[in-house]
C-alpha cells in the first residue's frame, strides 16, 4: 500500500509503503502511532494525521520490515548494523545487518535488512513470520 503525505512545515512528501507478506504483526505501528496505524479502520493507514517524524521514528521501528518510506521520491537508507540474528520472547527470529536470505521472495519494497522468520512453524508464510504464534499461543520452552 502507497500512502502519500505532504507535510507543510518541512515542504516534502512522504509515501509510505507496506508489503503485507512481511507483516508479522508485532504491533509496533499500531500501537506506537495509533491515529496513522489504525486498527479495523479504512483506510487503515492515515499517513496525515501525525507529523513526518513521528512516522519516520515508527516504520524505523518495524522489526519485520513490511513497512518503509520515501521522502520526495528518495528511498530511505536502510539503517547501518551488524549482521546479527535475535530471538524474540514467545515469538521469531529477527535478522538485521543485512544478513541475505536464500532462495526467499520479498516483496516490492520490503526490507532485506532486517526481518523476521518464523520459528513457530504456524506462518502460512513461511520462511517469514505472518504472526501465527500469536494464535497458536506458542511459548519459549522453559
Amino acid at each position: 500500500m502507497n500512502c502519500t503525505r505532504k507535510n507543510v512545515q518541512a515542504a516534502s512528501a512522504v509515501d509510505l509503503r507496506r508489503s503485507s507478506a512481511l507483516c508479522a504483526h508485532a504491533g509496533h505501528c499500531t500501537d506506537g502511532l495509533k491515529e496513522v496505524f489504525r486498527m479495523r479502520e479504512e483506510p487503515w493507514i492515515a499517513p496525515d494525521a501525525a507529523a513526518v517524524e513521528k512516522v519516520v521514528e515508527t516504520i524505523r521501528k518495524c522489526p519485520s520490515g513490511a513497512l518503509s518510506y520515501a521522502i520526495d521520491g528518495v528511498e530511505a537508507a536502510a539503517p547501518k548494523r551488524p549482521p546479527a540474528i535475535v530471538v524474540t520472547d514467545d515469538g521469531p527470529y529477527a535478522v538485521t545487518g543485512g544478513i541475505e536470505l536464500a532462495g526467499a521472495r520479498f516483496g516490492d519494497g520490503a526490507s532485506r535488512e532486517h526481518y523476521t522468520l518464523c520459528r513457530c512453524g504456524a506462518s502460512k508464510n513461511k520462511p517469514f513470520c505472518d504472526g501465527s504464534h500469536w494464535e497458536a499461543n506458542f511459548k519459549d520452552a522453559g
